[in-house]
């Protein structure tokens, strides 16, 4: 039997301890170097979603059992761009009152993020028209509807390159 053998040990220990603090360290500066973007599903950070979603899930099955929202495909090109949505209520009666916020996003980056207000409505379609995008891709259009106290969020992707190509 080899004496030095036992004494092996505690620098073995002593080194695993020193190299898992150091992959500790190392994940955490390279995670806060991460360009992470914020949530833009509901119009705010994720933890606040998060923190509401039962009562964000709530307010979109009551809108659902009142009124419908449709994403009508227009002209989604780079420049001049147009986003439009059909609200009506459950009779098929257009909504003209409704409220609607626009808010447009890179997938990938915040740095684009623009929002819009106060759309032209006619006969319950509700438009964005003159919208510019900067980048030719995929775009998050996400849509908050009102109609007096209901709401809800309606998210959607679309592609300037294609403008048939989107989902819900």
């Amino acid at each position: 039997m080899n004496m030095s053998s036992g004494r092996i040990w505690p620098y073995i220990l002593g080194g695993s301890i020193t190299l898992v603090f150091g992959f500790c360290v190392a994940t955490v500066v390279v995670t806060s170097k991460a360009d992470i973007q914020p949530s833009d599903s509901y119009m705010t950070h994720y933890q606040d979603a998060d923190a509401n979603a039962n009562k964000l899930i709530k307010a979109a099955l009551v809108f659902d059992r009142k009124y419908t929202i449709v994403y009508i495909p227009k002209k989604l090109a780079l420049k001049d761009a147009t986003v439009s949505f059909e609200v009506k209520d459950k009779t098929g009666k257009n909504i003209e009152n409704a409220k609607i916020i626009l808010a447009i996003s890179r997938p990938e980056t915040g740095k684009f993020n623009k929002i819009f207000k106060d759309p032209k409505e006619s006969n319950g379609i509700y438009t964005f028209s003159g919208l510019q995008f900067p980048k030719a891709g995929v775009w998050n259009l996400v849509t908050k509807v009102s109609v007096g106290k209901d709401y809800k969020f309606y998210n959607i992707k679309a592609d300037t390159r294609n403008a048939n190509s989107y989902e819900f």
